[in-house]
């Protein structure tokens, strides 16, 4: 009775439908079937575990991550339908002259609500942070075969291998809880990855690149952690005792020094002599420079994960701080948007039907002097329509493609005229009138 239903899915599987799975599927064991290749491991296998912690015990690690994640999940997202002229006047698809964004559509819905554990926030937050920690991230999509997914769950990227195909190239994923391993379709999982210019299959993280300054600054945090303990702040030295002393009267001596000044992490040393003297042995903080090397330390590791120092230097002024903030979103926030807005597009938005994109909103800045400057030089040049898909992100009209688009500028009035030949190529007096195809 088994063999049909094995075959059924075989045909299925191969057809791109996948096996209904709940969000429940993660604690359940499926053994794989024999013969499949094995997992290809992580590249950083060893430290994917420690990643985590490094986030959560490195203060500027910690910042630069949360200052990423949290600023990309407040970015509104919108799924738009690419519109071919044809569309509009009734002839043959031809080339995507513009988009019309679906305000309700079912995978916004989705993403507002991905499970009943998780908001939209706290999605694009997880996602944005494990891409910045581990270099990858995943999405496990519970719905039925060949249909829309109803949830939407993250995976932890340190319990994710990859199954390699020689066709497909990914044949699947393999989910460890517990040291149980969960088997899930290519279909069933959406992989965000950065770019690792030695492997095919795993992202690259920006730890692997700070790894350095991330381990130097929090080696000297741990030292001055130290230094400032139980001692107050009493380096390492020499006590001598000039005099000759009984041996009872050294070891009350000691024991009375580590007492008062040497506590559990201080080394001191003790020399029998006449009078006691203090011999510093080790370097100060001054000597070290160690404000200088913290500082270092937290602006090449800023400059790794793309956060201009002008945004938290206690010397920046406010146009300095502008500045930064525009490279951030410039050339750090709006890549990374970019980056997960078209894997959505190309892995999920399909599940909805063709001709679907979606995307983040453009929060760059924009020089409005110069757009509207380049608007008044493109107006008869280019049509209404290719005006509207241009510059406003508007769908055609039918009267659009024939007409020269004109900008109508304060006290214009000839645009409303009654007897402007521009009226008179619209189709019928219900169409949106050309001076409202391009707004001022």
């Amino acid at each position: 009775m088994n063999r049909p239903s094995t075959i059924v899915n075989r045909a299925l599987r191969r057809l791109g439908y996948v096996k209904w799975r709940p969000a429940s599927v993660i604690h359940r064991v499926e053994p794989a079937p024999p013969g499949d290749p094995l997992p290809v491991a992580p590249p950083e296998v060893g430290q994917a575990a420690a990643y985590a912690g490094v986030y959560m015990r490195s203060p500027w690690v910690y910042v630069a991550v949360n200052r990423i994640a949290e600023a990309a999940a407040l970015v509104p997202f919108r799924v738009y339908e690419r519109r071919s002229a044809g569309e509009v006047t009734g002839e043959p698809p031809g080339e995507v002259v513009g988009e019309v964004a679906r305000e309700d559509h079912s995978f916004l819905r989705l993403l507002d609500r991905p499970n009943p554990l998780l908001s939209r926030f706290e999605l694009v937050e997880g996602t944005v942070g494990c891409l910045e920690i581990h270099g990858n991230a995943y999405w496990f999509l519970a719905g039925m075969p060949g249909g829309i997914p109803q949830e939407l769950w993250p995976l932890r990227p340190d319990r994710i291998s990859i199954v390699p195909d020689a066709r497909r190239g990914v044949r699947g994923y393999v989910y460890e809880v517990d040291g149980r391993q969960i088997p899930l379709d290519a279909a069933e999982v959406v992989h965000f990855r950065r770019w690792h210019p030695a492997n095919d299959y795993y992202g690259l993280s920006a730890l692997e690149a700070a790894r350095l300054s991330v381990e130097s600054d929090r080696a000297m945090a741990d030292w001055n952690r130290r230094y400032f303990g139980e001692g107050m702040a009493v380096p390492a030295g020499i006590v001598a005792i000039r005099d000759r002393v009984s041996d009872a009267d050294f070891e009350r001596l000691k024991r009375e020094w580590r007492m008062a000044y040497g506590g559990r992490e201080r080394k001191t040393a003790f020399l029998r002599g006449a009078s006691v003297e203090w011999h510093n042995v080790g370097l100060s903080q001054h000597d070290m420079d160690f404000l200088n090397a913290r500082r270092f330390n937290r602006e090449e590791i800023f400059q790794i994960f793309g956060i201009p120092v002008g945004m938290f230097s206690e010397n920046a002024t406010e146009a300095n701080a502008l500045v930064g903030e525009r490279v951030f979103v410039e050339r750090t926030l709006w890549p990374k948007l970019v980056r997960i807005a078209e894997k959505i597009t190309t892995d999920l938005l399909p599940f909805y039907g063709p001709h679907l994109a979606g995307r983040f909103d453009d929060i760059r800045p924009q020089d409005r002097s110069a757009l509207f400057a380049e608007i008044r030089a493109a107006r008869g040049l280019l049509s209404v329509n290719e005006m509207r898909a241009r510059y406003f992100q508007l769908g055609p009209v039918p009267w659009g493609d024939g007409a020269r688009a004109t900008v109508p500028t304060p006290g214009d009035e000839s645009l409303a005229a009654p007897d402007s030949p521009r009226a008179e190529t619209a189709p019928d007096s219900t169409a949106d009138p050309p001076a409202a195809a391009i707004p001022a």
